[in-house]
């Protein structure tokens, strides 16, 4: 078992059901005969739209521009043509609607010439950072956050990386087949992201039921002579682990501070999921189109994991695991503590869609929530230090506010709370709309305060406008006066001429 140097607060022990599927080999879902690649799949931006209704695309091709560290390019998974611009249904927020580039597949083969960029070991953080950008890399932990942004910003040197292996929550196994399949190319793109981001250090970070596999990184590490560099390190399976503070946390007993980043600590943390994409960036120059995604749960036949296109639709994967049970009664995009319910199998895989668990269990009745009753029990669960009960509190009398000063944007929303709760209060829902609702208000504030910005200045420019306008009439008036001047007094210079003309009498 792993030594676990530092405890985070709160956290509970669930049961794993990973080998569920993890008892499959791992293989490659086959194409749909059409996908659908969202534009914007990641925290950011997203880039223009290169492509045209009509147009053939090849494999690795970019569909949208990237001007920037949070502009992510998308890339086809695939040849094709463009059918054109669709919106397809979205995880989040539940019923909307996501702008995807609809590709028609079974055009002749074809794939971008790779873009390698085998002098990375030699080459300047910014540019290996330009190169992951260009490649698409989005944290395919679920965040989605841009690589790039991750790995540039005005912090401290950086001096640790911490690679997440740690997949906490039941059912999802994405990562570990990954780690079981490629540990040599986990390691070897940590190695580039430490490069990118300046870190002479790494800390990969795996389950202690991972044993097996921490020793194939370890082993993989040793051949790459990267031994010296790489600590693989086991943590306890306590649920949610692998969130990013928690797991940081665990491994250096430092805390992130509120409103902090990881990186104002030295450190920057990244899924191994990514190191293994930067891997395929720099080393074989491939972008991201692809991920693992676990399809598993009571409700499928075969459950398994997937080497499945972006773009492809969860009914498309549930197909590939064998269907649906007939015990079938939920689908979650995600693990059964922060994943998030699906209306339709539309729904369109990205970067970070993890997982497809199909439960057995009909969704909680919303008639048998209880009062809080105020036990604590959420208190003591809670890995953010957070008080659940009162920011229930809150948020049930709209005081969204007040809810931002208990801090609810630390809620990393994993369900801990909720899942001890005696009333069966969906606590994680009532945050998620609160946060929603902030971010809303914010959005208002912000477009407020550039229309005031704007009048101020359209006032300035008229005001200043108006001046010019005074200042050139005044001139002109002073000009007109001279000139005025002069004339009187070229006119009597010729009277006096002419006066001198005339003869004496």
């Amino acid at each position: 078992m792993g030594a676990r140097p530092h405890a985070f607060p709160g956290g509970l022990a669930l049961p794993h059901h990973k080998q569920v599927s993890l008892d499959a080999p791992l293989r490659r879902c086959p194409l749909p005969d059409r996908v659908f690649v969202p534009v914007g799949q990641h925290q950011g931006e997203s880039g223009q739209v290169l492509v045209e209704t009509g147009q053939p695309v090849i494999a690795g091709q970019a569909l949208t521009a990237s001007e920037g560290d949070f502009e992510v390019p998308a890339h086809a998974p695939c040849a094709g043509t463009v059918v054109g611009l669709t919106r397809r249904p979205a995880s989040h927020p539940p019923g909307s609607l996501r702008r995807c580039v609809e590709i028609r597949t079974g055009a002749e083969p074809g794939a971008a010439a790779p873009r390698r960029l085998k002098n990375w070991h030699q080459a300047p953080p910014s540019m290996i950072v330009d190169h992951l950008r260009q490649m698409g890399l989005a944290g395919m932990g679920g965040a989605v956050f841009p690589t790039a942004a991750k790995l540039r910003g005005p912090w401290p040197e950086i001096h640790t990386l911490i690679l997440n292996g740690a997949e906490c929550e039941p059912w999802i196994a994405c990562d570990e087949s990954l780690m079981r399949a490629r540990p040599s190319d986990v390691v070897a793109g940590g190695l580039i992201l430490a490069a990118a981001a300046g870190a002479g250090r790494i800390i990969l970070a795996v389950e202690d039921p991972m044993d097996e596999t921490a020793e194939a990184l370890r082993q993989a590490a040793r051949e790459l002579g990267a031994a010296g560099s790489i600590e693989v390190v086991t943590v306890p399976a306590v649920y949610p682990e692998g969130g990013e503070r928690q797991l940081i946390q665990t491994l250096t007993g430092l805390e992130v501070p509120h409103d902090g980043l990881p990186q104002d600590l030295g450190l920057v943390c990244h899924n191994v999921a990514t190191a293994a994409a930067a891997f395929d960036a720099a080393e074989r120059g491939r972008p991201l189109t692809e991920r693992i995604v676990t399809v598993t749960g009571p409700g499928v036949a075969q459950p398994c994991n997937l080497v499945a296109p972006v773009g492809a639709p969860a009914a498309w994967l549930i197909e590939q695991a064998g269907g649906y049970t007939e015990q079938a009664c939920r689908l979650i995009l995600g693990g059964p503590m922060s994943g998030t319910a699906l209306e339709t199998d539309e729904v369109i895989m990205t970067k970070g869609s993890n997982c497809l668990l199909v439960l057995d269990t009909p969704p909680p009745d919303p008639n048998s929530v209880l009062p809080c009753i105020n036990c604590g029990a959420c208190v003591e669960a809670c890995p953010a230090s957070l008080m659940p009960q009162l920011l229930l509190r809150a948020i049930d009398g709209a005081r969204y506010q007040q809810a931002r000063d208990l801090a609810l944007f630390d809620c990393i929303e994993c369900g801990c709370c909720a899942q001890v709760c005696p009333s069966h209060i969906p606590l994680v829902d009532y945050y998620r709309h609160a946060k929603g609702e902030l971010r809303l208000r914010d959005l208002d504030q912000r477009r407020a305060a550039l229309a005031r910005r704007r009048h101020e200045a359209r006032q300035e420019r008229l005001a200043r406008e108006q001046a010019e306008r005074e200042a050139r009439r005044r001139a002109r008036a002073e000009r007109l006066r001279q000139k005025g001047g002069a004339e009187n007094e070229i006119q009597a210079a010729i009277a006096r001429a002419r006066n001198k003309k005339k003869p004496a009498e």
